[in-house]
């Protein structure tokens, strides 16, 4: 809890009294609300809305919301401990021990590491985090990677279950928000390569395609929906052809829809290799190709937090090198390609400044033009 620890063992034997904590740089940029649930997860939100509401809970001095972002060396004076007689607190399921076979399972999948995240070359068939039937899922296997300082990496992205290939950990809260917020601005860049049945009839284009979830499919599948979907742009581009049975292409997805690289390439009329999901049996190759799913996550570039950035290849995983030489294809020629630049994503705010101005700018153009026309008029009397 960084800089509550110190605080919280002054006010031990207090407890009558209102507590008083410190915001650490882990927790600078997040909500007063996720900072309990993240050191406090016995006082639920009610409790904090209460306490919020009646003036108890204060930041800096000031009465505080819920909503409120914290800021680090900021002070939080909560009640004392027996206000917060809430729900009575949930028994908390033990993790289980990783073994040390999990442990070096992890750590080989490492293949970049500095002080803000580790860059993991994901295997095809580990899911990337827990369900209902899932118990073996890599969220899990991060225990082998957490340290005293840090704690526990923590997940920003995910891949999907068959996709292999590189994914980015945050060894803290701090880099977790600022490699968030470069995901859901769209300033990272993600290139998957992709073995596609058939082949596209132009080296490049742009698939611009809503998604959404196809009903009766439980949210398992997406479809293409115009009037109801989620704008979702892929770009692509052939690296190599194998006569006119398949593909091997390099994909760019500009958005981050579920599943949306395998059901743009469905959608192109090209699936990739092994997709059963999205291109049916038709998605399958024969002569010795492998019959999984052929989608790789080649390349990750990212900025750091502080400057410069993380840009990172993945190596292929078995099945897809194996096809990609028994179709002959040379691996190397895909990275000789040109990364394309990443565009930040404007808010609303910046679009509207940028429309303001440009109407701003013809309201004066049509002023100039209307004074030109007046001053080139003959004066009246002159002949």
């Amino acid at each position: 809890m960084g800089g509550t620890r110190g605080v919280a063992s002054a006010n031990r034997g207090r407890v009558s009294e209102p507590r008083t904590f410190t915001v650490s740089d882990d927790d600078d940029g997040i909500r007063l609300d996720r900072w309990f649930k993240r050191h406090m997860p016995d006082v639920s939100f009610n409790i904090v809305s209460r306490w919020a509401r009646t003036g108890q809970l204060r930041l800096e001095g000031k009465r505080a919301t819920p909503g409120d972002r914290l800021e680090a060396g900021e002070t939080i004076r909560v009640p004392p401990a027996e206000a917060a007689t809430a729900r009575p607190a949930r028994p908390q399921r033990e993790r289980e021990r990783l073994t040390p076979e999990e442990e070096e399972l992890v750590r080989d999948m490492v293949i970049h590491e500095d002080t803000h995240a580790f860059v993991l070359n994901k295997p095809p068939g580990l899911a990337t985090q827990g369900g209902t039937k899932t118990t073996h899922h890599l969220d899990r296997l991060l225990d082998g990677l957490a340290d005293e300082e840090a704690g526990r990496p923590k997940l920003v992205h995910r891949l999907d279950k068959d996709t292999s290939g590189a994914l980015l950990v945050a060894r803290s809260a701090r880099a977790a928000n600022h490699f968030a917020k470069a995901f859901s601005g769209r300033t990272a860049r993600k290139i998957y390569w992709a073995l596609v049945v058939g082949v596209p009839a132009a080296d490049e284009g742009l698939v611009d395609a809503p998604l959404a979830k196809q009903p009766g499919t439980g949210g398992e599948k997406m479809h293409i929906d115009k009037e109801q979907g989620l704008a979702a742009k892929t770009r692509w581009r052939v690296i190599d052809r194998a006569g006119h049975r398949a593909a091997w292409v390099e994909l760019q997805p500009l958005t981050g829809r579920t599943h949306q690289l395998r059901a743009h390439m469905a959608a192109l009329g090209h699936p990739i290799v092994g997709d059963g999901k999205y291109g049916g049996p038709e998605a399958f190759l024969t002569g010795g190709i492998s019959r999984k799913l052929h989608l790789h996550a080649r390349r990750l570039r990212i900025d750091a937090p502080g400057g410069g950035a993380i840009d990172v290849m993945a190596e292929l995983p078995v099945h897809i090198a194996e096809s990609l030489a028994t179709l002959g294809f040379e691996a190397a020629a895909g990275d000789h390609l040109p990364l394309e630049r990443a565009r930040p994503a404007q808010s609303a705010e910046a679009q509207q400044r940028r429309t303001s101005a440009a109407a701003r700018d013809r309201r004066r153009a049509r002023r100039g033009e209307r004074r030109s026309r007046g001053s080139s008029r003959p004066a009246k009397g002159r002949r």
